[in-house]
């Protein structure tokens, strides 16, 4: 027998014995287990052609997880690696974002401080070889998987310059790379405190309190936004701590209730705050999710702060990692999590089958803040106040995706590349403008708005429900001739927007990501609703102590 899967099946073994007595269904588990072990092993012995034991437990593994919930995964020991990064927000590398463009890899944008901003790397430079190996042609990820590795290890990589087209080689030392989680804290108003909160990493607590710290000592931090509207979540605890900010010590935020032993348990709050008082405005979206919903709800649940935004995605699953033997572990989701008020916020069921279903209405229940006001379960949270997000026009989508933007971007850095900025206030002219309509003018760019396909597609349907009418031929004709949404009319009709893309993308070359996020908030009407709401101390009380949430 092949030796990897002898211990492959040495290990399914080990965990039929473990949980042959944690699990009430013995029999049947250990029915289905052992015939699982078996026809890995005729598969392995029989099968016409030699098969690899880890494909067979790859596939295996995911065949079960499946039909469960789409958060749970089979972790192999390479994807362990990947896991911890993203849960700790630390790796061993040069700190770069990296991106492909046609055959070769650019830098995207290197983090501030880290080992590539300091060995000179700027966005846009092309990365040609790797420890001597030519680089031309690789995938993101295969030079992502050759730039990163241990700390205090060394990699030479030779790049050409975005400014005169010199080739140099880099001898960068890679570091531990901690991703920030707070991307940005500053002032937006007289008073007004404003924290872009990313993801919630182990370390996100001490960078929160940090970015409070340096608020306050810049000047009077009368009141505070806290920004979760592109926060995906993270580490459960991490939540538990940021929350001990603002609410007073030893309140319950959140209570995980799972089928197993140990899966139930309380969490609350352990420090004493550092703004108990201080009046609070959070930022929710449709993609704040899960530690960010437990953050922003439990506020919400609490009476402690006024929510602005859209619904959150209503994830109210907990995954655990279970090892399972070789560097292996199952990620499965083992308890739900349910805020002071007793409300679970997940907003989709799962079936035996892995099938998701909204949760119907039949089943929402009310629920009470502390204050008495009604809030709901069953589909994430909702905001005390609905704005509405900003979308960016599908055209101006377009022009970023096809790399338009970040070529002109490359350009104006070439022909600006010692000039200082001030984020808040940079914006490129309209004669810089024009440069870039020229550009474009120059690109074919596969663009059709909604309304160009729609008259596409009832043109379809007239000719094939054969309506030849000549005046709904002329009528179409007049619609189209009417419809200015060609390449250039679009250009002036999104002008706005395109060069606020524009504009936070060159800010990008020179103020970092930091900077970027100092750009947009002058457009920002999320932070622009934060501000009145904040100056509106008597509406903000009346929020908080009467007003119901809606249902959907």
């Amino acid at each position: 027998m092949n030796r990897r899967l002898f211990y492959t099946i040495l290990a399914l073994v080990a965990i039929l014995c473990t949980t042959t007595f944690a699990t009430k269904n013995d029999f049947g588990l250990g029915r289905n287990m052992e015939t699982l072990v078996n026809l890995m092993k005729v598969v392995s012995t029989d099968y016409v052609d030699t098969v690899d034991a880890d494909k067979i437990m790859r596939h295996g593994a995911e065949g079960i997880m499946r039909n469960l919930d789409p958060y749970c995964n089979y972790l192999s020991e390479t994807d362990m690696k990947e896991f911890r990064r993203l849960t700790t927000g630390k790796y061993g590398g040069i700190g770069a974002l990296i991106r492909q463009d046609s055959n070769t890899v650019r830098i995207a944008e290197p983090y501030k401080g880290s080992p590539a901003d300091l060995a000179g790397l700027k966005i846009g430079d092309k990365i040609v070889e790797i420890d001597g190996k030519d680089a031309v042609g690789m995938t993101t990820d295969k030079v992502s998987s050759l730039l990163r590795g241990e700390p205090n290890t060394t990699v030479k990589v030779t790049v050409e310059s975005i400014l005169d087209g010199k080739r140099s080689v880099k001898k960068i030392r890679r570091e531990r790379i901690a991703i920030p989680s707070i991307g940005y804290a500053g002032y937006v108003d007289t008073g007004v405190g404003y924290i872009l909160h990313s993801d919630f990493t182990e370390d996100c607590y001490v960078e929160m309190r940090a970015a409070i710290e340096k608020l306050q000592s810049q000047d009077s931090l009368k009141s505070l936004i806290l920004d979760y509207r592109t926060n995906g979540g993270g580490v459960l605890q991490s939540a538990v701590k940021v929350l001990s900010l603002f609410v007073p010590k030893g309140t319950q935020v959140v209570e995980m209730r799972g089928r197993g032993k140990g899966e139930t348990k309380s969490f609350k709050t352990e420090f004493e705050p550092l703004l108990p008082n201080t009046p609070l405005v959070v930022l929710i979206g449709e993609n704040s999710a899960s530690a960010a919903e437990i953050v922003a709800g439990a506020l919400q649940d609490l009476d402690r702060a006024v929510l602005l935004g859209s619904r959150s995605f209503g994830k109210g699953l907990v995954q655990s990692t279970i090892p399972l033997g070789f560097g292996n572990f199952a990620k499965i989701t083992t308890a739900k999590y349910y805020i002071p008020s007793g409300r679970c916020i997940q907003a989709v069921r799962y079936s035996d089958e892995g099938r998701a279903e909204n949760v119907p209405d039949s089943l929402i229940t009310e629920f009470k803040t502390a204050a008495g006001r009604k809030v709901y379960d069953g589909g994430g949270i909702m905001p005390d106040k609905r704005v509405d997000p900003q979308y960016i026009s599908s055209f101006a989508v377009t022009l970023y995706l096809m790399g338009i933007i970040e070529d002109f971007g490359d350009d104006y850095y070439r022909r600006h590349p010692d000039i200082t900025i001030n984020p808040s206030t940079f914006t490129i002219t309209d004669s810089d403008y024009n440069d870039f309509t020229k550009l474009v003018s120059t690109r074919d760019v596969p663009y059709k708005s909604e309304s160009r396909r729609a008259i596409e597609q009832l043109r379809k349907s007239l000719e094939k429900e054969r309506y030849n009418d000549s005046q709904i031929a002329e009528a179409m004709g007049l619609i189209e001739r009417q419809l200015q949404d060609d390449k250039m009319s679009n250009l002036v009709t999104y002008k706005k927007e395109i060069m606020q893309t524009i504009n936070a993308d060159i800010v990008l070359r020179y103020a970092y990501a930091a900077g970027r996020t100092e750009s947009s908030l002058s457009y920002d009407n999320g932070v622009k609703a934060a501000i009145e709401m904040l100056k509106d101390s008597n509406g903000m009380a009346k929020i908080l102590s009467e007003q119901d949430t809606p249902k959907k």
